[in-house]
This record gives C-alpha cells, structure tokens and sequence, in this order.
C-alpha cells in the first residue's frame, strides 16, 4: 500500500501529532508498505525528522499571517493552528498528493474535518483520522483515538455508518522499541525506589514549565543522591535557561535533546514527570509511574483517566506545579505507592497498538 498523512509539527502545535504518525508509519513501512508526509512548513516542523527516517516528505508552503476562515471546520483555537483557511489546504494537499494517488490518506490535525477530508476523497483510497477530540464531523472509513476513557459512543452521529472506530489505548501508537523493553522495565519495578525522576514536557514546551519543575525540586526534601534525567526539544525556546537552572540544582542534573532513547530511558527511570499526552502510552507500556503535568485543555479528561486507572497522580495544570508538586513527591516516596502505579500503568497498554491497526489498514482498505 502507499500510505499519505496530512499531519503538522509547529513552535504552537507541538511535535505529538507528527511523532505518533511517525510511529504509525514505520510500522506500516515494516509490514511493506511505503508512506509519504504532507506538512506544512510551520517553525518548528519536523520535516528533517520525517526525512532522516526514510519517508516520502512534501511540504507545504509556510503560512503568511491569516484571520481562520470557515471557522466550522474546527475550534476556534485550533483553526489556526492551519496556518491557511480549510480550502486552501486542501487545494495544496490535494496538488501534490493527486501522482501519488495512495490507498489510505492519514489525517491527524484538529483543525480538520469533514469538510476537508470530502475534498480529498476523490484521490485517495481511503480516510484514516487520529483524533482526540470527539467535537468534529468527519468523513473517513477508519478513525483512531487511543485515549483512556473515550468509548465508541463519543463518535456517534460524527462518522459515516461504514466508518470502523478503533477506540483506547489498547490501540496507543508506542514504537516497537517500547513493548521490546517491557518485560525487562517491568521486572526492575517489582521492589521499586524513588531515585531516578524523568522530566520530559513535550519538544517544544512554549511556557516553560520545565523550568517550573526544577523551581519545586529545587526545594523538595529529595535526597541528594537523586538524579534528574530531563528531556527537551531542540526548537525549545527557554532550553538555554533550563540547562543554566539545572546546573544550580543541589542533586544531578542532566539535560538532553532531541534524544533516540526514550524507551531505555523510561525503562530505568522509577518516576516520570510529563503531560497527558501521547507519552502516557509510552509510560503505561513500560510500567512507569508518573505525575503529570496538564498542558492544555484537550488533555484534561486524559490526565483524571489516567488518576482514576491509578496510573497516574494530576498536579492539574502549569499553575500548581509549584505549589502541588513537592508534597506529592513525598508521598511517592513510599515504595508501595509505586508499586501499585506501576501495576496500574502496565495494565493500559501493552504496547502492540500501531501494530494492530497497520493491520486494520491492510485489511479494511479498498
């Protein structure tokens, strides 16, 4: 098959959307099939990523500024996050995707939906949509939503009656690196420790709340035998002063970027701190406790799952981390309480999603 996905990074999207189809088409690519980016050419995209991994890359041209047009499409925060109005993005995808003319068009953008997917029907095999939201009309055979908590019926009266739901995290886009280190992280948290804390708040981290994080451990009562392993982007616009912070803290501290270990990492980590975002999945498949951190609305309901399976303690969002965190680290000094997280988290995912619905893709296409 030849697999297209309309996806974008950006300084103001972040790098979730293109990562976890980054994850998918690999997979793809594993089982025989070839895959293509269309991006648009936002600061901040991942286009030398996609490129270094061996897939098809057309970018689209970068957006000059714009007021969102067809504000129905989306909500109204996420329209802009086009760059373009709705048609014009079409019109672009559908200029440099007609050659191409692949079996399963991939789209994963909230600023997307319906509307534009109808525009593109005429080139392509079949629509996926990765989403999260549940707030929009679409128009595809297969949808995806790996969020813990979502059911099938969020979707009801938003999809064609033909269109196949593959719904929770039992779906979760993990690389395969991941269910490789499984067996292995799960085994090294049987009798767990509080020593080394993984501090990883997305590739771009706009509000810098890393830099909050560090604020409150700076005064926690953590032992100085503690080691911080911090994670961030290379886009990240206060990585400069996190480095400078880190350095000042009275336990080790080390700040790493752009990084191709998340797993091994993950796996000997005892605690992460992070958003509820798609590495919740990357964390439950590995056992890894975490606390986390609320980035924005759409991970609201995600973080009270993940509180609610046990996997998982909610600082809320980037205002309490200050105040919020240091007690809970204390409480988790308890070897017990981590244990049972770990369970908890270990019991979301196993990390075969991307598997699974390559898989679907094969057999549910035209």
């Amino acid at each position: 098959m030849k697999v297209a996905f309309r996806t974008d990074a950006s300084i103001q999207i972040g790098t979730g959307h293109v990562m976890r189809c980054l994850t998918l088409a690999n997979e793809l690519r594993r089982q025989g099939n070839e895959c293509w980016f269309v991006c648009r050419e936002h600061p901040g995209n991942l286009g030398d990523l996609i490129a270094s991994q061996g897939h098809g890359l057309m970018l689209l041209p970068a957006p000059a500024n714009h007021s969102p047009e067809g504000k129905d499409t989306a909500s109204d925060d996420y329209a802009f996050w086009l760059g373009v109005p709705w048609q014009e993005d079409a019109r672009q995808t559908l200029d440099v995707i007609s050659s191409l003319k692949p079996d399963w068009l991939v789209v994963d953008h909230y600023a997307l939906d319906a509307q534009w997917e109808r525009s593109l029907s005429s080139v392509v095999g079949d629509i996926m949509v990765i989403d999260d939201l549940a707030n929009r009309p679409h128009a595809c055979t297969l949808i995806l939503d790996q969020n813990l908590g979502r059911v099938a019926s969020d979707y009801d009266g938003l999809l064609p009656a033909v269109c196949q739901r593959l719904i929770g995290p039992g779906f979760a886009l993990v690389r395969r690196e991941f269910a490789v280190l499984r067996k292995r992280s799960l085994e090294r948290r049987i009798d767990p420790e509080l020593k080394r804390i993984l501090i990883s708040l997305g590739g771009i981290d706009r509000p810098n709340v890393t830099g909050q994080v560090l604020e409150a451990l700076a005064t926690s009562s953590l032992p100085a035998s503690t080691e911080l392993d911090i994670i961030m982007g290379a886009y990240a616009p206060y990585l400069g002063e996190v480095r400078q912070q880190a350095g000042q803290l009275p336990f080790k501290a080390t700040v790493s970027v752009n990084i191709r270990d998340m797993a091994e990492r993950m796996c000997v980590a005892d605690l992460s701190i992070g958003a509820a975002g798609g590495t919740s999945w990357e964390r439950g498949c590995l056992g890894l406790p975490a606390v986390l951190i609320v980035l924005a609305e759409n991970q609201v309901a995600g973080a009270e799952a993940l509180e609610t399976a046990g996997a998982a303690i909610s600082v809320g969002d980037t205002l309490s981390v200050v105040t919020k965190l240091s007690p809970i680290l204390m409480a988790l000094s308890n070897t017990s309480r981590l244990m049972k997280m770990s369970k908890a988290a270990a019991n979301i995912t196993d990390g075969h999603g991307a598997c699974s619905v390559a898989h679907t893709m094969s057999s549910a296409g035209r």
